[in-house]
């Protein structure tokens, strides 16, 4: 079958695509140059016409999916309606019990992060944006008098760090703790930060 042939913007993104796809399967440290060009049909030599290292794909990959993540929120956090909608809107949807994808991939991330200076600055950008665009939405709705927080950069750093830690906990162990449990916690965390009753985010 002749393959259709991509400008060079296009070929990128499928190469970036076909890796994201092989670290979630196979892991950053077992991942090869060898298996994006399997996995597309192409020769590793066009895979490093793109991309003239392993570590340089992986970064570049890593960044594309936080792209996409990013480009997500912001479609959330820009809906015409309450901070405090949207606000629940992006929470839940960024914990493991919601439809955001792709865990197994980021936790991959923080570990390789910890080895490759590349890595952790995409992880770290990454990280800091979510934050910071929480941390907006937050002042937004103590602006409007829609709930109090007086550190809202403090209540996106210990709201993160909650998901990210409970999603470590379902994506390594599977069955360890029930997706309505944490729902519940995730529910009750933001209320507290807020100074709302849980009745509130789940009216």
């Amino acid at each position: 079958m002749t393959r259709v042939r991509l400008s060079v913007a296009e070929r990128r993104a499928e190469l970036l695509a076909a890796t994201v796809e092989q670290i979630e399967a196979r892991g950053v440290a077992a991942v090869r140059i060898a298996d994006v060009a399997a996995a597309l049909g192409v020769s590793n030599a066009l895979v490093l016409y793109h991309f003239s290292t392993k570590d340089e794909l992986v970064a570049a990959a890593f960044a594309h999916a936080a792209e996409s993540d990013l480009a997500r929120l912001d479609g959330l956090l820009a809906r015409r309606t309450s901070a405090l909608r949207r606000l629940r809107a992006a929470v839940r949807w960024y914990a493991p019990t919601g439809q955001a994808k792709g865990w197994r991939l980021w936790i991959e991330g923080w570990a390789a992060a910890v080895r490759e200076p590349a890595l952790r600055s995409v992880t770290r950008d990454l990280d800091q944006r979510w934050k910071a665009a929480l941390a907006e939405v937050i002042a937004e709705g103590v602006a409007a008098g829609e709930f109090r927080c007086a550190d809202p950069m403090g209540a996106a750093l210990r709201l993160t760090a909650l998901l990210d830690g409970l999603a470590v906990q379902m994506t390594a162990y599977p069955g360890a703790l029930s997706r309505a449990r944490a729902r519940a916690w995730t529910d009750e965390a933001l209320a507290r930060e807020l100074g709302l009753p849980v009745a509130d985010l789940r009216a």
